[in-house]
């Protein structure tokens, strides 16, 4: 799976073993383009879906295995500038969202569940995230050049 983007033009494609492209996911089932010209991370979930963080569209993308779109994510109650995205064993996708310098935490089907990490002075601005094996959240901040830890599910 490789998200690519080009002046104005942006898609995810998926290539076999030997580099051959199987599918490429560049327009919703309307036609529309699914992605801006600034897509920035992907990851794929237990489920199957793929899960883009794009800048430009300030939104995440979600489309399934199939390559139908399924929702896309524009925040609570305003636009979100999303980055570092993941997902954890849930399902549950995490992503960076650096104007208002939060994680936000939302379910599979894209509802918003909650605030994991908030603004605090003098942190930086978080810009990526994962979870590990043991659950752990890691957030990178800009700024600080720091990565903090934190226990995320027990």
């Amino acid at each position: 799976m490789v998200a690519m983007s080009g002046f104005f033009r942006s898609k995810v494609a998926m290539y076999n073993k030997t580099g051959k492209e199987i599918q490429n996911l560049e327009r919703d089932n309307k036609g529309q383009r699914l992605y801006s010209g600034y897509p920035h991370y992907i990851t794929e979930n237990i489920n199957g879906d793929i899960c883009v963080s794009d800048y430009g569209k300030q939104a995440v993308i979600v489309v399934n295995k199939s390559g139908q779109h399924r929702f896309s994510y524009t925040g609570q109650e305003s636009k979100i500038l999303p980055y570092g995205i993941c997902t954890d064993i849930l399902g549950h996708i995490l992503v960076c969202e650096t104007s208002s310098q939060t994680v936000h935490l939302l379910d599979q089907d894209g509802q918003f569940l909650s605030l994991l990490v908030t603004s605090q002075k003098g942190k930086g601005n978080p810009l990526c995230v994962c979870v590990d094996d043991d659950n752990n959240l890691h957030v990178g901040y800009s700024g600080t050049n720091t990565v903090n830890v934190y226990k995320y599910l027990q």
